[in-house]
């Protein structure tokens, strides 16, 4: 799951996560058949593995290093084991990583240092400096909506001085142009009053300053010392930028129409921080496993299944939107829908449905028509064997993304990262009110056993009903309906119709 500032959401908590045992299946509708054939035990088997795979490669799998080069070698090798004639599409992309520990303190007029991870975070693509000046608050009175997104913002700023800036309103990128455009010598953009923890953000592109985002709490406290006498601060920041290799593996299935294919999708890398074993370990594991199990199902397979494991999702999305852009519009057309799974597993887990008709009200990117079908499908599925879902809404945080901005219908599901759950949510579902659905997400523990393995196994049934619900026929989501043959032409094939067919803030 791309880094918590690509969504509305922030915040990273670092309790102890309980694994959950895998319980009796009560009585209720037939699972599809490749449900029963994409088994937890084998998922667990891909997720141990890439476990192994992080352990010996410097602790994580993420992109541009060599847990995922060895990743990378794992998923098309277990492809080709299956039938596959896999892809392996190599892209180039800004590489970042922290060289040591970041510094920030307050030097006058008292002397005080924050911890780095609690107090505050580096930001992604931040420069390396070491910077010692007094701080200026930008348009600190804003409420709500954040500051810095208009060059109007600075207006009087000190050159030199570092900019004190809210979250919110527009994105790290546009408001760290604007503070640099001013004169600053650092940026510091402090988290949004409802939201824990510090800004652990991305800028999408390096910089040559140093950038942070410290808690709200951390963040309120300089701009009231900033406008009450002043504060000088200190941010240092030791990191790497530059150009390194990533990678898409894609595989079609043999059977199934090449004019109206349905693209399922995990990415394949983890953070600099940990190996990703939920996320997205758990949604690499279940494609795997259903690309070896799909060819099982014979004809039912009516429309190509694309299997998609995209390469630097932590560092932007960049791996599926190298891929659809690259597609021409001939060949996007040819994909009717897209299937985004990622973090299935979350041990403190919910049913969160992408919300494909905006009923929540909540989307920031348009889902075009086609994805409330997607997001009925799975929230029917739950339904017959009753139980219950949530929606999440479509904000930009995943591979989904790059779809849905070029028209593709999208949809899938997701058990939760760094937000906290409720009181009702823990009533529904189970867990604990007032933790993160994942604890350990983009830590070091998030490892084979940081998974809820109930909500896992519920996940991974979902994930292979509705697949094999679409391979079948995307009629609910595109009006594509493979024409049947004529009882008086049983024997002359009938050509069926066809129909054409994004948080950084």
């Amino acid at each position: 799951m791309r880094r918590a500032a690509l969504a509305t959401l922030a915040g990273l908590s670092l309790a102890a996560t309980t694994v959950a045992a895998v319980p009796a299946q009560a009585a209720g509708p037939a699972h599809s058949k490749l449900a029963r054939l994409v088994k937890l035990k084998n998922v667990r088997h891909h997720q141990l593995n890439l476990q192994k795979i992080a352990d010996a490669n410097g602790g994580n799998r993420a992109a541009g290093l060599p847990g995922n080069k060895i990743t990378i070698k794992y998923i098309a090798d277990q492809l080709k084991r299956a039938g596959y004639s896999p892809t392996v599409q190599n892209f180039t992309f800004d590489f970042w990583q922290e060289q040591s520990e970041a510094v920030f303190a307050e030097t006058a007029p008292e002397a005080k240092t924050f911890a780095p991870g609690t107090d505050f975070a580096t930001m992604q693509y931040s420069g390396s400096g070491d910077v010692t000046a007094a701080a200026t608050p930008v348009d600190s009175d804003a409420t709500g909506v954040g500051s810095g997104c208009e060059a109007d913002d600075f207006a009087g700023f000190p050159a030199g001085h570092i900019a004190l800036i809210q979250r919110g309103g527009c994105f790290f990128s546009l408001k760290t142009d604007n503070a640099i455009a001013a004169g600053a010598s650092a940026v510091v953009i402090y988290q949004l009053p409802d939201q824990p923890g510090p800004v652990a953000g991305t800028l999408t592109t390096p910089y040559d300053i140093p950038v942070i985002g410290p808690t709200n709490a951390v963040g309120r406290a300089l701009v009231d010392q900033a406008n009450n006498g002043g504060v000088t601060l200190r941010v240092k920041t030791d990191v790497l930028n530059d150009k390194r290799e990533a990678s898409n593996v894609i595989a079609d299935t043999k059977r199934g129409r090449s004019d109206n294919v349905v693209v399922v999708g995990a990415h394949n890398d983890s953070v600099i921080d940990g190996p990703g074993i939920n996320d997205d370990g758990s949604g690499t594991a279940t494609l795997l496993e259903m690309a070896k199990q799909i060819r099982k199902l014979g004809p039912k397979v009516r429309n190509t299944v694309r299997f998609a494991f995209w390469g630097a999702e932590e560092e932007g999305l960049l791996g599926s939107q190298h891929y659809v852009d690259s597609l021409s519009q001939a060949e996007r057309d040819k994909i009717a829908l897209n299937l985004n799974f990622d973090m299935l597993a979350s041990p403190n887990y919910v049913n969160f449905v992408y919300d494909g008709d905006n009923s929540a009200g909540q989307n920031n990117v348009e889902a075009p028509a086609g994805s409330g079908a997607i997001e009925k499908a799975f929230n029917d599925y739950f339904a017959k064997r009753k139980l219950a879902t949530d929606p999440t809404p479509f904000n930009g945080r995943s591979d989904y993304n790059a779809f849905i901005t070029v028209g593709i219908p999208a949809g899938g599901l997701f058990t939760g990262a760094e937000g906290i759950k409720t009181p009702e949510q823990a009533a529904t579902y189970g867990g604990t009110a007032g933790v993160a659905y994942d604890p350990c997400y983009h830590s070091a523990c998030d490892r084979y056993d940081n998974v809820n393995l109930k909500g896992f196994d519920q996940m991974i049934d979902a994930t292979a009903a509705v697949t094999q619900k679409f391979a079948h026929s995307t009629l609910t989501v595109n009006g594509n309906e493979l024409a049947r043959r004529a009882p008086a032409q049983a024997k002359k094939r009938i050509v069926p119709d066809e129909i054409g067919n994004y948080a950084t803030r």
